[in-house]
C-alpha cells in the first residue's frame, strides 16, 4: 500500500465516530434526495406517462348492441386505423353493498360493468391496486375511485344487484384501476347475462389506440369514420382521452406546489447537510494536515488524501441510501399515484444514478476546497492552529455569558457558538430549514382538514332523510329464487314531503331543517348545464363555506365558485341569466364559496328561484341539524319509527374524508419526518465534531469538579440557543411558504381557499412551532452530549 493510501486508511480508522456519523448522515441526505427527487419527477406529466406505460385508449366508443352485431363492432378498428381491444359487452346495474343494509335505490349510482376476461391487452392494461384478477363467475373487480372507497373497497366483501332478477351477488376480488377510466366494474364475459335487465340488450365496447400523436382533429375523425362503419343510430356514445386527461391533470395539479416544495427543501438540505458534514471533518483535520505535511506530502497529496477519508464513509452511505431512498420511495409513489389516479409509479432509473454522482461530486468538492486551504498554509501555522479556535474569537461572548444569571456549565454552552461562528451558522441553516418544514407541513395539514370541513358542508346536519323510498316490487324481486324470472325495476317512489317535515319537526332533538333538490339548469352565454342545489326553507344554518360575498337570503340569488365566474366573467355581486322551461329570469351573484362539484360549476340557490323559471325543486332529501348534546343513534331510532309509514329510512351524516386528502397528509407526515431526520443528523455530525475537538478541554473541565449532568448540559446549550434563534427565523419563513402553495394548490383546483383555511396559524401555535428548532437541536445534540459525559477524564485529558 502507498504512503497516501496507509494516511487515508489511518484517517478514516482513527476516527470512527466521524466515519459512522458521516455515512449515516450521507445516507440520509441520499435518501432524502431520492425520496425528494422522485415525488418531484413524479408530479411531472402523471398521466401521460401511466396512459403512454398502460396503452391507454384513445377513444373509447360505445354502441347499441340491438343495433350492431359484435362482428360488426369488431371491424371498426380497421376503419379507425387503429390497434383496438373490444369488443367487450357492457351493462350499467345499481350496485349495494351488503353490509350497508337499509339503503334505498339510487343510494349509489349505476356502475358501468364491462365483461372482460383478462386484464392485460393491447389497449388499456388494467393496473390492479388489491386482490386478484377474476378467476370466474360469481366475482367482480370494482375500479378504484372516491365512490368504491366509501363502501366497496374491501376485497372479499360482497355487492349485490337488488334490481335484477335473482339479486345476483359477487364477492370482490381486486380493486382496479384503468387510466382511460373505460369502466366502474369489470366481470367475466359469462356473467354479463346475469346482470343484464331483462328485455334489454347489453352495449358493446371498443377501446382504441393510435400509433402516432393524436389531436382532436384526428379523434373527430376517427369517430366518423367508427359510425360510418356501423349501421346508423348503433354508435351511441365516445369519449376522448383528452377528456380524461384533463380531469386527471387538473386533480394532479394540486398535488404539484406542496410537492415540489417539499421536493426542493429536501435537495437543498441534502446538499447542505453533505457540505456541512465534509467540510467540517476536514476542517477538524487542520493539525493532522501540518503533521502531514511536516512528513514531506505535498498540498496535492493531502487534498487528495482528505478526499479519500470523505469518500470512503460517504460512498458507503451513499449505497445504502440509494438502497434505503428506493424502498422508502415506494409507499409515497403509492400514495401519490392514489392521488393522482393514475397507476404504479416507480422510482426514475436515471435518479439513481444522478443523485449519488451529485452527492460524491459534493463530497469532493466539500473536502477539496478545505483541504487544499488548510495545505496551502504553512506547516508551522497549521500545527499551531490544531483544533484551537482563533485567538479572540468569542471572548467578548465569553465574558456577556458569564455575567448571566445562569449555573456556569449553561454560559459556557451559549458563549461555545461564537467560538466557531461558520460551524455554528451551519447547524443554525440545517435547523432552520427544518422547523421551516414542520411549519409548512403543520399549515398545510390544517389547511387540509379545513378545506375538506368546508368541502362536506355540501351535505350539512348530522341527519339526512332521503324523499324517495324502494319501488313497491322491490321485495318480490328480492324473494326471487335464483334464475326466477321476476318484474323489471320500477321508480323510486316519492314520500310526502310535508308529512316528512311533520315528523321532523315533531322530532325532540331538532335544531333546524332544510330541504335541497339538485336540478340541471342553463345560464345565457353559458355552454352546457350546470347543477343547481335548491334549498328549501331556512338554509342560513346550511351555507357553504364562503370566500366573499354572503349566503343566500331569498330568491333571485345564487352563489358560485370561482370557475362560474371565471366561465361568465362575472364577479360577486353581477347579476345573470337563469333559463328555465321556455322562460329566463335574472339572478344576482351574492357571494362566491369554496366549490369543487360539477368542475368548479356547481351553483347554490333558492328553490323559489327555479320554480320562478319553470323548474321543478321539490326536495330530493332533507338535512337535520340536531340540537347540541343530541343522541345521533338514539334520534335516528325514534325518527325512523316515525317514517317507517312513509317507506323511507333515515342515516346519519358522518363527513366524506376525500382519498386525495388522505394521500396528501400521509405525504406530508412522510416529507416532514424526512426534513426532520435529515435535520437532526446534521446537527448530530456538527456536536460530534465539536465535542471530539475540545475534548482534552472537557476532560480539564471534568477534572476540576464539572459532574456528566453538568457536561450534558453545557453541550446541549451550545446548540440550544442556535436552534431556538433558527426556529424563530424558520417558523415565519414556513408560514410564508404555506401562503404560497396552499393558495397555488386552490387554484390548480379551480377554487379560491377561503380566508380562515388560510389563517391556522395562532399565536399559541406559532409559540410551539418556535420550539421546534429547539427540540430539533436538542435532540440532534443529546447523543453526542451523552458520549462526552461517559468519556473517563484521564482518557480525554490524554486526548490530543
Amino acid at each position: 500500500m502507498s504512503a497516501l493510501g496507509k494516511v487515508v486508511r489511518a484517517g478514516v480508522g482513527r476516527r470512527r465516530v466521524q466515519t459512522v456519523v458521516m455515512a449515516l448522515t450521507t445516507m440520509m441526505a441520499v435518501t432524502a434526495s431520492i425520496m425528494a427527487g422522485a415525488l418531484v419527477v413524479a408530479s411531472q406529466a402523471p398521466f401521460d406517462r401511466a396512459f403512454a406505460r398502460e396503452h391507454g385508449a384513445h377513444l373509447t366508443a360505445t354502441f347499441d348492441g340491438a343495433k350492431a352485431t359484435r362482428a360488426q363492432v369488431a371491424a371498426t378498428a380497421r376503419a379507425a386505423g387503429a390497434t383496438a381491444a373490444g369488443p367487450f359487452a357492457v351493462v350499467p346495474a345499481v350496485p349495494h353493498p351488503v353490509a350497508a343494509g337499509g339503503t334505498f335505490p339510487g343510494d349509489l349510482p349505476p356502475l358501468t360493468i364491462a365483461g372482460r376476461a383478462s386484464a392485460g391487452g393491447p389497449v388499456d392494461d388494467v393496473s390492479l391496486t388489491a386482490g386478484h384478477w377474476l378467476t370466474g363467475p360469481g366475482q367482480i373487480v370494482l375500479a378504484e375511485s372516491d365512490r368504491v372507497a366509501a363502501g366497496m373497497d374491501r376485497v372479499g366483501g360482497t355487492v349485490e344487484f337488488r334490481g335484477l332478477p335473482g339479486t345476483p351477488r359477487l364477492t370482490v376480488v381486486g380493486i382496479a384501476r384503468s387510466v382511460s377510466r373505460t369502466a366502474d366494474a369489470w366481470v367475466v364475459p359469462a356473467q354479463i347475462a346475469a346482470l343484464t335487465t331483462p328485455g334489454s340488450t347489453p352495449s358493446y365496447e371498443m377501446l382504441y389506440r393510435f400509433p402516432h400523436a393524436v389531436s382532436a382533429d384526428r379523434l373527430g375523425r376517427a369517430k366518423e369514420a367508427v359510425a360510418a362503419a356501423v349501421p346508423r343510430g348503433a354508435l351511441t356514445a365516445t369519449r376522448s382521452y383528452l377528456v380524461v386527461k384533463q380531469a386527471a391533470d387538473a386533480q394532479s395539479a394540486t398535488f404539484v406546489p406542496f410537492i415540489v416544495a417539499f421536493g426542493v427543501l429536501g435537495l437543498v438540505m441534502s446538499v447542505l447537510i453533505i457540505g456541512i458534514v465534509v467540510s467540517g471533518a476536514v476542517s477538524a483535520g487542520t493539525r493532522r494536515i501540518g503533521v502531514l505535511k511536516s512528513l514531506g506530502l505535498t498540498p496535492g497529496q493531502v487534498g487528495r488524501a482528505y478526499v479519500g477519508q470523505a469518500l470512503i464513509p460517504a460512498a458507503a452511505g451513499t449505497a445504502a441510501g440509494v438502497l434505503l431512498g428506493n424502498l422508502a420511495s415506494v409507499p409515497l409513489l403509492a400514495q401519490a399515484s392514489d392521488a393522482y389516479g393514475t397507476g404504479s409509479l416507480a422510482v426514475a432509473w436515471w435518479l439513481d444514478l444522478a443523485v449519488p454522482a451529485g452527492a460524491l461530486a459534493l463530497v469532493v468538492a466539500s473536502a477539496l476546497a478545505p483541504a487544499l486551504r488548510a495545505a496551502r498554509m504553512r506547516t508551522v501555522q497549521a500545527l499551531a492552529t490544531g483544533r484551537t479556535p482563533r485567538v479572540g474569537r468569542g471572548r467578548l461572548a465569553a465574558r456577556a455569558a458569564s455575567r448571566l444569571p445562569l449555573p456556569r456549565a449553561l454560559s459556557l454552552g451559549l458563549a461555545g457558538p461564537f467560538a466557531r461562528p461558520a460551524r455554528s451558522a451551519t447547524i443554525w441553516a440545517a435547523v432552520a430549514f427544518g422547523a421551516l418544514g414542520v411549519t409548512f407541513a403543520y399549515g398545510l395539514g390544517s389547511s387540509l382538514s379545513a378545506i375538506q370541513a368546508g368541502l362536506n358542508r355540501d351535505t350539512p346536519g348530522q341527519v339526512t332523510v332521503p324523499v324517495y323510498g324502494p319501488p313497491p316490487d322491490a321485495p318480490a324481486r328480492q324473494d326471487a329464487g335464483p334464475g326466477a324470472e321476476a318484474p323489471a325495476p320500477g321508480p323510486p317512489v316519492a314520500a310526502d314531503a310535508a308529512a316528512l317535515t311533520r315528523a321532523i319537526e315533531a322530532q325532540p332533538g331538532t335544531a333546524g331543517y332544510v330541504g335541497v333538490s339538485e336540478r340541471r339548469v342553463a345560464f345565457a352565454g353559458l355552454p352546457g348545464a350546470t347543477t343547481a342545489a335548491a334549498y328549501q326553507g331556512d338554509a342560513a344554518w346550511a351555507s357553504l363555506q364562503m370566500v366573499s360575498g354572503h349566503w343566500l337570503t331569498g330568491p333571485g340569488q345564487i352563489v358560485v365558485g370561482r370557475r362560474f365566474l371565471a366561465a361568465t366573467g362575472t364577479r360577486v355581486g353581477d347579476t345573470v341569466t337563469l333559463q328555465g322551461e321556455g322562460r329566463g329570469a335574472p339572478v344576482r351573484i351574492v357571494g362566491e364559496a369554496l366549490v369543487v362539484g360539477d368542475a368548479g360549476m356547481r351553483v347554490a340557490t333558492d328553490a323559489r328561484t327555479l320554480t320562478a323559471v319553470g323548474v321543478s325543486a321539490q326536495p330530493d332529501m332533507f338535512h337535520v341539524k340536531l340540537t347540541q348534546g343530541a343522541d345521533t343513534g338514539a334520534y335516528l331510532r325514534d325518527l325512523n319509527a316515525a317514517l317507517r309509514s312513509a317507506g323511507v329510512e333515515a342515516f346519519a351524516e358522518g363527513g366524506s374524508l376525500s382519498t386525495t386528502v388522505v394521500a396528501m397528509d400521509a405525504l406530508i407526515a412522510a416529507l416532514t419526518l424526512m426534513l426532520v431526520l435529515v435535520a437532526g443528523l446534521g446537527v448530530l455530525n456538527t456536536v460530534v465534531l465539536d465535542t471530539r475537538e475540545r475534548v482534552h478541554d472537557l476532560g480539564v473541565m471534568k477534572a476540576l469538579g464539572m459532574s456528566p449532568r453538568q457536561t450534558v448540559a453545557m453541550v446541549v446549550t451550545s446548540v440550544a440557543g442556535i436552534g431556538l434563534l433558527a426556529g424563530v427565523v424558520g417558523v415565519p419563513l414556513g408560514i410564508a411558504l404555506h401562503h404560497l402553495v396552499v393558495p397555488a394548490m386552490g387554484s390548480a383546483a379551480g377554487a379560491h381557499i377561503p380566508h380562515p383555511d388560510l389563517a391556522v396559524y395562532h399565536p399559541l401555535q406559532v409559540a410551539l412551532l418556535a420550539l421546534a428548532g429547539l427540540v430539533i437541536a436538542t435532540a440532534g445534540a443529546l447523543l453526542p452530549a451523552t458520549w462526552s459525559a461517559r468519556t473517563p477524564t484521564a482518557t480525554s485529558l490524554r486526548t490530543e
